[in-house]
């Protein structure tokens, strides 16, 4: 192989001959340096040397941009890992793998809670239900947005604070200082959002691409733990068995009927105001009696339709079926559909019930019962339950809450016909106490009235 002494007219001089792929002209000073030129005037740098008895060929770069010089420092340095032992193709995989990794854990250090946060949501989402979900997205919101219900617009979420901080900055000192910031003011919504932020925490330390960001004190720490605020059962809330009669007449003369069966719905059934708004036509089986609950925590549940709310939701139905007369001298048939939601409202932007309380309120104060709020009505059932002296667990599945005992988690799977059986006690029940006659339809009227 002859060797030449590189100028920089003695590269741009060199070519390929015809008939061949490519011509080399090897340097005398360097040793494996040698310049490439293709059939088609490609020119090159290149390094070729041998490790354990195989040629090793390695481009440098193209002259215009290398001067010999410096392509004689690269081939030495080449040179000098073959004479190591290392395949230089191999260290400079490895050293572009490093750089790459190093680029990377430069990207994760620089992730925004907020970013991450949104990516959590959309990856849980199919596993919670929504309004899971939702308590999530409000409680990282930023505010701003005009409310859906009433005037002004949306407050900042208590974990709204963290959305600009990167992953590595959530200490457990920025972590408790914006607890103790929510806390004198919202001091439930506070610690819900503490659960929330845990178990975005623990998401993230399972997931590859922000694993080992967040530091290990994020949320453990006691000056975090002492910031949570402690939140206890609310005292009061509840409605007692001598003011069931009040609560009811009172209820029953709300002149809404769509009001007036949702508050009863609430009682009879301990169900979230969310979950009881949200029913559709197509969640109620008259047929077999039973109604299906967007539940919070499950997902979906399916309890009994006990026979005094069957009664209602059917006169709601009829209600809601009864086209609007028409217009006296217009022959167009009017622009009319019934509402799929149960609880349905004209004036609600999404077509059902979202504000009841109001309707409420002035019912608790003609009755002159202290106030009780909508939450406190499923508080009441599961407390009145105990009345009839119901398990405690038929209960938690009426209302979905978690199982709390491992017999209850592993060994209850109670069918819905045994929760009919105590729901059904639970509603007869408070309907004595209230003192309103009910008799329910016998087997052969239930026929009847489900055929009409």
């Amino acid at each position: 192989m002859a060797k030449v002494n590189f100028t920089a007219q003695r590269v741009a001089d060199h070519s390929c001959p015809d008939g061949k792929p490519q011509a080399f002209l090897w340097d005398q000073k360097a040793s494996g340096l040698g310049v490439r030129v293709t059939r088609n005037g490609a020119r090159a740098y290149i390094y070729q040397g041998k490790l354990d008895g195989q040629t090793i060929r390695v481009t440098i770069g193209d002259p215009k941009d290398w001067a010999i010089e410096k392509a004689r420092g690269e081939a030495r340095r080449l040179q000098i890992l073959i004479d190591a032992g290392t395949d230089p193709r191999e260290h400079a995989a490895q050293q572009k793998a490093t750089r790459e990794a190093k680029r990377t854990e430069a990207e994760r250090q620089m992730v925004t809670f907020g970013d991450a946060w949104d990516v959590y949501l959309a990856e849980r989402r199919p596993k919670w239900s929504e309004r899971h979900y939702q308590d999530h997205v409000q409680h990282a919101s930023a505010g701003g947005e005009p409310r859906k219900r009433g005037k002004g617009v949306t407050v900042a979420g208590p974990l709204a604070q963290l959305r600009p901080l990167k992953l590595s900055e959530l200490t457990g000192s920025n972590i408790a200082a914006v607890i103790e910031s929510e806390a004198a003011e919202r001091p439930t919504m506070t610690a819900l959002s503490f659960r929330l932020y845990r178990g975005f925490v623990r998401w993230a330390n399972d997931t590859d691409a922000y694993r080992g960001v967040i530091p290990d004190d994020t949320y453990q720490t006691r000056k975090v733990r002492d910031a949570v605020p402690k939140v206890e059962a609310k005292a009061g809330d509840v409605l007692q068995r001598e003011q069931l009669q009040a609560w009811f007449g009172a209820v029953r003369a709300i002149e809404n009927p769509v009001i007036n069966a949702y508050l009863q719905a609430l009682l009879i059934t301990g169900a979230r105001r969310e979950e009881m708004a949200a029913l559709r036509w197509t969640d109620v089986d008259f047929r077999w009696n039973s109604l299906v609950i967007r539940d919070k925590v499950e997902g979906v549940r399916t309890i009994p339709l006990t026979p005094y709310l069957a009664t209602l939701l059917f006169n709601l139905k009829r209600i809601n079926e009864t086209p609007p007369p028409r217009k006296i001298g217009s022959d167009d048939e009017p622009d009319w559909q019934p509402s799929p939601w149960v609880f349905w409202s004209k004036t609600a932007a999404d077509g059902k019930l979202a504000e009841p309380r109001l309707a409420h309120n002035q019912a608790l104060a003609a009755a002159g019962l202290p106030h009780v709020s909508l939450h406190g009505l499923r508080r009441s059932f599961g407390t009145l339950a105990e009345w009839v002296e119901c398990p405690i667990g038929v209960v938690a599945q009426i209302q979905g809450h978690k199982p709390s005992a491992i017999a209850e988690k592993h060994y209850r799977r109670r069918p819905l016909d045994l929760l009919r059986v105590w729901h059904t006690k639970i509603e007869a029940w408070m309907l004595g106490e209230a003192d309103i006659e009910f008799e329910p339809a016998k087997k052969g009227e239930e026929k009847l009235s489900t055929a009409a």
